[in-house]
């Protein structure tokens, strides 16, 4: 028998028992559209994560109080004897290959306005943040480079503050209550969006030394860096804990560059994405057995007419071939239905709710295919096996 023989008796055996053959393959199609769904929200959510934490660059170093390693919390919880002070911020930016060095402070208070009022976030920073934060200013400017322990009382809002406290009225000038304090407002910034949940646009900003005041606090929540592009970050790093370790006598401290917060992150995402397409994977294998349980039983049912064909000289490789051929047409179809099913569903997701993020992989949908069409080998092995190992005339019989 010819491969083309082979082939047409494969065929005409899969339409001959359509309804068997669509439910067989409906089983690998629910799986490849499970692997392609599930794998385009990770992929999606992976592309999401990434991009927030890149929108202020990758050549940004964050430094906070306490050292996790030791104490094992949040470097934002204040552990350490000595704080992470204004005077440390202003020796960070006089290191060699620093751009800028910004101290943070973030807390929570009241803003007030012509009797509008808003409970909003406020964040304690330094006239470097346009640069550090790679954030723009849309009215007016940003704070000037005060000496942040006599700072003067100006701030600037974040779009969505500007627009619930002031609508469509020019804000520059006007003096504006924040935490009980006076402040004038000198600035704008341009919308930012939100930052894994943090409404940056729902924020107003002061200058770091007034915060420490108004939060009652010692200690900067962080130092953020921006370093030269092409230097070293080992260089850099080792710059800042010498600096440090000079200043508080110890490792009081701990250090973060944003690519390390980019590759754990990366690391993470991939887990998850690999984690999803392996609950994919559970339906495929569900769909595996399908075939398989199938596929026995037409062995079963056309004993006859494997009798047949080994009495007019098929080999038994001819018969082996012959069921996996027909294996290999129930996976792949079901295959290429679950790509269609799968990528169908992303999209229409992609487009009802655009709030979450879902990118289709065609390297996950390849190798969901694949993985379909070799599920599809497998589960023929036995059953052609089998069926090439009948006797032409106890097959016959039988019938």
């Amino acid at each position: 028998m010819r491969l083309t023989d082979i082939s047409r008796l494969a065929v005409g055996a899969v339409i001959a028992h359509r309804s068997r053959s669509l439910l067989t393959s409906l089983g690998i199609a629910v799986g490849i559209a499970a692997v392609v769904l599930l794998t385009s929200i990770g992929e999606g959510v992976h592309r999401f994560v990434l991009q927030e934490f890149s929108q202020f660059g990758t050549n940004i170093i964050a430094v906070t109080p306490g050292k996790t390693e030791t104490f094992g919390i949040s470097g934002a919880q204040i552990s350490n004897v000595r704080p992470l002070s204004l005077d440390d911020s202003a020796a960070l930016g006089r290191l060699e290959h620093v751009v800028a060095a910004m101290p943070v402070v973030q807390g929570n208070a009241q803003v007030e306005f012509d009797g509008r009022t808003r409970r909003t976030t406020i964040l304690g920073v330094g006239s470097e943040l346009p640069q550090v934060w790679s954030m723009d200013v849309s009215l007016g400017r940003f704070l000037p480079p005060d000496d942040q322990r006599a700072a003067r009382a100006f701030v600037v809002l974040g779009a969505k503050v500007r627009s619930e406290l002031f609508g469509q009225r020019n804000p520059l000038g006007q003096r504006l209550g924040v935490g009980g304090d006076r402040y004038r407002v000198i600035g704008v910034m341009e919308s930012k969006g939100q930052f894994l949940g943090f409404d940056l646009d729902d924020a107003v900003y002061v200058p770091a030394g007034k915060a420490l005041e108004l939060f009652n606090r010692e200690s900067l929540m962080e130092i953020d860096l921006v370093y030269r592009a092409g230097s070293s970050a080992d260089t850099v790093l080792a710059g800042i804990e010498r600096i440090l370790r000079a200043r508080h006598g110890s490792d009081d401290f701990t250090i973060t560059t944003q690519q390390q917060m980019l590759d754990v992150l990366g690391s993470v995402l991939d887990v998850l994405t690999f984690a999803v397409a392996a609950l994919g994977g559970i339906s495929l294998f569900v769909g595996g057995v399908g075939i398989l349980t199938i596929m026995t039983i037409a062995v079963r049912e056309r004993r006859a007419e494997v009798g047949l064909l080994r009495a007019i000289g098929a080999r038994r490789s001819h018969v082996l071939h012959l069921f996996l051929f027909e294996s290999l047409l129930l996976s792949a179809a079901g295959g290429l239905a679950g790509l269609a099913l799968g990528l169908g569903l992303a999209v229409a997701i992609k487009v009802l709710v655009p709030s979450l993020p879902v990118h289709p992989s065609l390297e996950y949908a390849f190798l969901a295919e694949l993985l379909a069409v070799l599920i599809g080998l497998v589960a023929g092995v036995l059953p052609a096996r089998h069926a090439a190992r009948l006797q032409p005339l106890d097959a016959l019989r039988a019938e």
